[in-house]
């Protein structure tokens, strides 16, 4: 049998098997190489069903057949492997190292698989929904750490009441900090490595929507590492958050069932485990048939974490809403009831074990057993003559049967109150009235006149979120802004914001919310606080490089599109350094003959060096960037140069 036909009988056999291919169909080597060194067994059923694949990778001792995994690894190691027009154009070009290719080298250690790539990727609508760039690249920390420079911000506008103004500088306060409502387009994680000098340990809350990794949401990663890939995803992100909050900061996760445990365990090595507050439920729906194993799962989750408060710390600003009573015993101040025992037990307290007498009528109320009471023998008198306990028939209109604790009106002001994890489904008994699930959705109908972004979160749900974690002038954050809820709920309540939003709706869904906002609309939460409208906020953009040319490519519809792409991109923008910046006829002719859209498209990104997909700041005085003398000085502004 020819060598090549045999090529073909064992990758079509090989492609059989989901684990090999990547997110465009094609085999993966490295992928099949692992399994090969593992003795995986479904690998090695699939090589025994064809006899001369079985013949040529396994050895027959004593009537068993014994695989040689060297041999096969050595096979499909070889640079003629795999030898079509999508890896000859790669070699031509020189996309590979020494003979392999980048995927199959083995200079990082991989916790799971991509643990240490860079990835970036967006939240967008359904309609709208691209196929995001995964960077596999094997970088050196030094190049990590360019990649992670600040960069250039450009397109500065600032939008107020009085439509949209030039920004002339920016405002900070007392102690240097950015005093400034911020919306800022582009990759959010390098957008927080940009901001993250100006901002560290100066955030209250951190909100985020990420997707989900459903495999019907947003999150376009569709080869079959989509799982470890979206870790990453989040494992890149969430290291960087952290470094916004202050000490006493809060960020929470909105995720659903299908990653959330696996999320928590990433987010437990990065926030620290001891640093969990809770898993916050939010009901979503009321029942569904449609569902795998006729199972409704009507709830999505929020992981929160605090950077570094004590457990004792109060770290929720629920404001104290009770019922109090107006009695003429005590016409100058307003009272409620409270428990008059504690969690305690007699046996911790033997001081506060004593039977309670109603110096009234004389009747004795023991302590419970399993508690104790929430003062001492000794107290007693002091509190009775202060009015402070209330006995069983003290008053019509109270019916209680034990003594209890009365707690005036001006006792309660300035206090807090303990705020349950299952805070949210009060906010979603208010909501199911109008169905859960469509809240979002018809708050944003009601501004833009058209359903122009899918799931959008409701505002009462932000509010409550925002006034239990939050006070008015602290710093929110969401890098996921999507149809903008956060930014337009905090400005409503006063907070300072920050929202990273890095898909083209930017300008177009956000911004124009915010604008409505400052205006006054009364979508939402407006009518219940009273929004007037006011305020103002500064919108900007990293200033791409690269990035230009991967949204082009992303844009593309056809091979001729992308040749000419591709040499402007050879004159006029940065290549890896591994790539030739030539462009021989016959490497054009192999692009071609690939006769495939999307596999041109993974391969002309691949040739730009994704350390400058944005300009650096330290490059702000480049001529060939061309930074203007007014974004020369709005950045050394904003960076406090």
């Amino acid at each position: 049998m020819p060598k090549e036909n045999f090529n073909e009988k064992l990758t079509a056999l090989l492609k059989t098997y989901p684990d090999f291919l990547d997110d465009t169909g094609e085999l993966i080597p490295a992928a099949v190489r692992d399994h090969a060194w593992r003795l995986d067994h479904n690998l090695i059923k699939l090589l025994l069903t064809d006899e001369a694949i079985k013949t040529t990778f396994f050895d027959e001792i004593d009537g068993h057949w014994v695989f040689n995994h060297n041999t096969f690894i050595n096979y499909i190691t070889d640079k003629n492997f795999l030898a079509n027009s999508y890896t000859r154009f790669r070699n031509k070009i020189g996309l590979n190292i020494r003979g392999k290719f980048l995927r199959e080298r083995g200079e990082v250690s991989l916790v799971w698989p991509y643990k240490d790539c860079v990835l970036e990727g967006g939240q967008t609508k359904e309609e709208e929904k691209r196929k995001e760039i995964f960077f596999n690249e094997t970088l050196a920390q030094d190049e990590i750490n360019r990649m992670f420079d600040p960069k250039v911000l450009t397109n500065y506008k600032r939008h107020t009441v009085d439509g949209e103004q030039e920004v002339t500088d920016i405002q900070r306060d007392e102690n240097g900090t950015i005093r400034e409502n911020l919306i800022i387009k582009g990759n959010n994680l390098i957008a927080l490595h940009t901001l993250k000098q100006q901002f560290r340990g100066q955030v209250k809350l951190i909100y985020i929507d990420p997707p989900y990794n459903t495999g019907s949401d947003s999150f376009g990663y569709n080869d079959n590492f989509n799982h470890s890939s979206w870790l990453t995803f989040m494992k890149n992100r969430l290291e960087v958050a952290r470094e916004f909050l202050k000490d006493d900061g809060i960020i929470l996760i909105h995720i659903d069932d299908q990653e959330m445990h696996y999320l928590k365990l990433v987010a437990d090595d990065i926030f620290g485990r001891d640093n969990f507050i809770a898993t916050v439920p939010r009901k979503t729906r009321s029942g569904k048939s449609d569902v795998p194993y006729k199972l409704s799962q009507d709830f999505d989750w929020m992981l929160m974490y605090t950077r570094g408060a004590s457990k004792k710390d109060n770290l929720f600003q629920r404001d104290v809403s009770r019922k109090y009573h107006k009695t003429p015993d005590f016409p100058n101040d307003e009272w409620r009831l409270s428990d008059l025992t504690t969690q305690r037990t007699i046996h911790e307290r033997p001081n506060s074990n004593f039977t309670l007498v109603n110096p009234r009528n004389g009747e004795g109320f023991p302590v419970n057993p399993n508690r104790c009471w929430g003062i001492t023998k000794d107290s007693v008198d002091e509190y009775l003559k202060k009015g402070k306990i209330v006995f069983p028939g003290d008053y019509n209109f109270l019916n209680i049967k034990r003594p209890a604790m009365r707690v005036f009106k001006s006792e309660d002001i300035g206090k807090t109150a303990y705020v349950s994890s299952d805070f949210l489904n009060q906010v979603m008994d208010e909501l199911l009235k109008s169905m859960v699930n469509r809240k979002g959705t018809d708050e944003i109908v009601e501004i833009f006149g058209r359903k122009a972004f899918s799931y959008p979160k409701n505002e009462l749900l932000m509010q409550r979120i925002i006034e239990y974690t939050t006070k008015a002038g602290d710093i929110v954050l969401d890098f996921h802004l999507g149809s903008g809820t956060t930014a337009a709920v905090a400005h409503k309540m006063g907070r300072q914001y920050i929202g990273i939003e890095q898909m083209d709706y930017a300008e177009t869904l956000p911004v124009e919310r915010l604008k409505k906002v400052i205006a006054g609309e009364q979508g939402g939460i407006s009518e219940t606080i009273n929004w007037q409208g006011g305020g103002d906020f500064i919108y900007c953009e990293l200033m791409p490089y690269n990035q230009a040319y991967i949204d082009k490519i992303q844009a593309a519809q056809s091979s001729e599109e992308l040749v000419a792409l591709w040499k402007d991109i050879a004159e006029n923008s940065f290549l890896n350094w591994y790539v030739n910046e030539q462009i021989p006829e016959a490497a054009v002719k192999d692009f071609i003959a690939i006769d495939d859209v999307k596999k041109q498209k993974h391969l002309l990104a691949e040739l730009l060096d994704k350390n400058q997909l944005y300009v650096n700041l330290s490059e702000i005085e480049d001529a060939d960037f061309q930074v203007s003398e007014e974004d020369t000085m709005l950045n050394r502004a904003f960076y406090g140069e």
